[in-house]
Parts: structure tokens; C-alpha cells; sequence
């Protein structure tokens, strides 16, 4: 399996420091961190994307997403349109959003109904420009596969031919008690790519070091095996500082993702 990171758990480096991070450490893909502080945002000029999509492409590496946070069931506007628009500029795979879907009343009044949140979302999707993905981590409202998996559904039967895909947090649906093959079984139709993290379920799945906590890798490669899904190291160390640096992480993760 190829191995990428995500640039939060290098939050505010240089896209030389990247990129040498990409190159020593076997590297095949990036997810880019859209933020006013990064050297990725929506403000970019075109000559800006053409120089960093061309720089990025010429070091071999492919962006899997570019991640912003924008929350797709949210009740205020979210910049949606520019971050698609910068990942077609980009060459990109597409946008990493959340659902973040904080409004838990459902329209038709019964629990299996969607959401107001996920109504909006829908209409979102509807009106997006399709030649990128807008890519639905399974995060905050949406952590469990089995929400995210109804979601998905409820879009494929109202948007038929929708751009939306899933990044799997193979850490946040662990954390909700499904296991990997639980996961993958009901993310499958619409996975992209999975992200991974290691975590410690006796600490609240707090976020740890490569080898310290218990998050079951083995399991999750080895419900894998077989497949083509790049694996996408997602250090949060910007929100979690207690993590040691990606520099000495990297080299740790692509072992302990190529494990048996």
C-alpha cells in the first residue's frame, strides 16, 4: 500500500520542507491543509496553483485532498465553491469536508428520517460543480461508518451522479465501536481513501505516538489486503502538540503500515 500524509502534522511548514519530508520518507501522496497560515488556501493567485500544482506534480506526488472545513450540514454559508474550484486548479482528487452537522431535528419528525443538516447538504451537493469530489470524512456528527454509509445512501438516491466520496478516519469509526471490517464493509461504495492515526482507547482514543496506544492496525490491513486505497497518515499534531514531530513519526508510520 503507498503511504501519504496530511500537512497538519507539519502545520505552517514551507512546501520545500514538504516536499523533502515526502522525498525521504517514501511518499506517494499529500493531503493539503487549506488555511490562510499554509501555503494552501483559496487566496491563491492562478500563477500561485500553477507553480505549487507543478511543483508537487514534478516531485512524483499525487494531492489526495485538499483539506478544508468547511461543514457541509452547517447552518451558515461555507466556501464550498472555492475550495472545489482550487482543487480542480490544483489537480486534486478533491475537497476534504466535514459534515458537522450540529442540528439533530429531522424533517419528517422519526429518527430514521435525515436531518435538517443533512437536507442541507444534500441541496449543497446538488448545486456543486462535479469535476472534483467533495470528500466526506467520517468526523464529528458522521463519525460512525453506519451514519456516514445512511448519508451516502440518502444522496445516492436523491443526486443521482453526486460528486461525493468518503475519506474513512479508520480512527474515528473505531472509536465508535465498529470494527475495521465493520467500517470498510459499509464505506466501501463510496470510499476514496483512508486515513490513519494511532490512538489509545484508554485514554479516550487519545491521539499517541506510533506503537503506544492500540488502535488495530493489523486488523484494519488486513481487511485491505488486496486493495489499492492509499493509506493517508493524519497527524494532528497542530491540535495535539503532545505528539512528537512528523519528521520522527513518518519513518514509524510507513512501518507500522506495512506491517504483518
Amino acid at each position: 500500500m503507498t503511504l501519504a500524509f496530511s500537512t497538519l502534522g507539519c502545520h505552517g511548514a514551507s512546501l520545500d520542507h514538504v516536499l523533502e519530508l515526502a522525498k525521504g520518507n517514501d511518499i506517494s501522496g499529500l493531503e493539503l491543509r487549506a488555511a490562510d497560515d499554509e501555503f494552501t488556501h483559496t487566496g491563491l493567485t492562478a500563477a500561485q496553483r500553477r507553480e505549487l500544482r507543478t511543483r508537487i506534480e514534478d516531485a512524483g506526488l499525487e494531492i489526495l485532498a485538499i483539506s478544508s472545513y468547511v461543514k457541509l450540514c452547517a447552518v451558515e454559508e461555507q466556501p464550498l465553491e472555492a475550495h472545489l474550484e482550487l482543487a480542480a486548479d490544483l489537480g486534486a482528487r478533491g475537497v476534504r469536508v466535514f459534515p458537522g452537522d450540529d442540528d439533530t431535528s429531522t424533517v419528517e419528525g422519526t429518527a430514521d428520517a435525515p436531518s435538517a443538516g443533512e437536507i442541507r447538504a444534500l441541496d449543497r451537493v446538488t448545486s456543486a460543480p462535479r469535476d472534483v469530489h467533495i470528500l466526506l470524512e467520517t468526523h464529528d456528527s458522521h463519525s460512525a461508518g453506519r451514519k456516514m454509509a445512511g448519508f451516502l445512501t440518502l444522496l445516492d438516491n436523491d443526486v443521482p451522479g453526486h460528486s461525493a466520496k468518503v475519506i474513512w478516519d479508520s480512527a474515528h469509526t473505531w472509536s465508535h465501536g465498529e470494527t475495521p471490517a465493520e467500517s470498510f464493509e459499509l464505506l466501501k461504495p463510496w470510499l476514496e481513501f483512508v486515513q490513519i492515526k494511532e490512538s489509545d482507547s484508554r485514554q479516550n482514543y487519545r491521539p499517541v505516538a506510533i506503537g503506544t496506544g492500540d488502535f488495530p492496525i493489523q486488523d484494519l490491513l488486513a481487511t485491505l489486503r488486496g486493495t489499492d486505497y492509499p493509506l493517508s497518515l493524519e497527524w494532528e499534531l497542530k491540535w495535539h502538540p503532545h505528539l512528537p514531530p512528523l519528521e520522527e513519526t513518518l519513518p514509524a508510520a510507513q512501518a507500522w503500515a506495512t506491517s504483518r
